[in-house]
């Protein structure tokens, strides 16, 4: 005769594992480890600290001091600042046209970055429609493969006024026109720098520009092709539309470029001739570094993180607003 089987209890786990794993599921999720947390925070952390907010915090402090060597020697006040603004080096609106590193900075704005975005829009838009476009992107992106001192020193023998090393007084030359001293007229040297940073830059916007052309629904343009628009209408009215936040993007990065600009001056011209190229980065560099005013230095450093705060805050604020539509 077989035997029933024993019913078998339920298994019994200890009072204090269940109720544990209750007190877990009323707590709802883990709470976080908070030594772990700080723990892979901290080299972060510290290299935050040392490498950007400590220098930030000396470098204000010192603004406000008559520094030398990087030493605080007598607290001035705004007398750095009062001198900065007065000094017709760094902005001069006496004159028509002004002068001086603020206003050049100005002119960098004003023409490198328009004539940026506007190529790399163009070449975007052509690019896209014509079956070679990766070769076009490659020709056009090949200057930003090239450093910037190397742009310079290449550049900086394309402007020689000598015809036999200069290429464009070569052309000049065998059009009989008289050699043209690009970076030694105050009137053009800022011009050519220009030239020379907008061809460095134009493969930089493309890029950014193609991914987001061709982000647009090939079947949207299609549909207002069959309903009669024509291609400027298209351009203008749908292709610039969709392309403005990146285009924003990409002008707060040029104008940021701008305001830090140093490698191109010091290569090619060192702020001349006399000082009609100079620029802020360059001021700082030289007021610090070469004439020992760290104080006066720091001033013009902190004038630089003044201008770039906002367009910072811009940018953050046009990207949130983005995300919420």
């Amino acid at each position: 005769m077989a035997l029933a089987p024993t019913p078998v209890a339920p298994t019994q786990y200890p009072a204090r594992a269940g109720g544990r794993t209750a007190a877990r599921r009323a707590r709802g999720p883990e709470s976080p480890k908070w030594g772990a947390t700080l723990l892979f925070l901290a080299p972060a952390a510290l290299l935050l600290v040392v490498f950007l907010i400590y220098p930030a915090i000396y470098t204000v402090l010192l603004s406000f001091n008559r520094g030398r060597n990087g030493v605080f020697e007598q607290w001035i006040g705004l007398d750095n600042y009062t001198r900065l603004l007065s000094d017709p080096d760094f902005i001069n609106l006496s004159t028509f046209p002004p002068s001086g590193a603020l206003w050049n900075n100005v002119l960098w704005i004003a023409f490198y970055v328009s004539i940026v975005i506007f190529l790399g829009l163009i070449i975007a838009v052509v690019a896209a429609r014509v079956r070679y476009e990766s070769v076009v992107k490659a020709i056009v992106f090949i200057p930003m493969a090239i450093a910037a001192t190397a742009l310079a020193v290449i550049w900086k023998f394309v402007y020689s006024p000598d015809a036999n090393i200069g290429f464009l007084n070569a052309i000049l030359g065998a059009l009989g026109v008289a050699p043209v001293s690009w970076l030694g007229d105050p009137g053009i040297v800022n011009f050519a720098l220009i030239a020379v940073g907008i061809w460095g830059s134009v493969g930089f916007a493309t890029v950014i520009l193609s991914a987001a052309v061709k982000s647009i629904p090939a079947e949207v343009i299609e549909s207002a092709r069959v309903e009669g628009a024509t291609e400027r209408q298209i351009f203008f009215r749908m292709i610039l539309p969709m392309v403005s936040l990146p285009m924003s993007v990409l002008a707060v990065t040029l104008v940021v470029n701008v305001i830090k600009l140093f490698d191109l001056i010091y290569v090619m011209t060192r702020g001349g001739p006399g000082k009609a190229s100079q620029v802020i980065a360059f001021t700082m560099f030289q007021q610090a570094f070469e004439a020992g005013q760290y104080g006066y230095g720091s001033a013009v450093a902190v004038v630089m993180l003044v201008l770039l705060v906002p367009i910072m805050i811009f940018n953050v604020r046009r990207f949130r607003t983005s995300s919420v539509t």
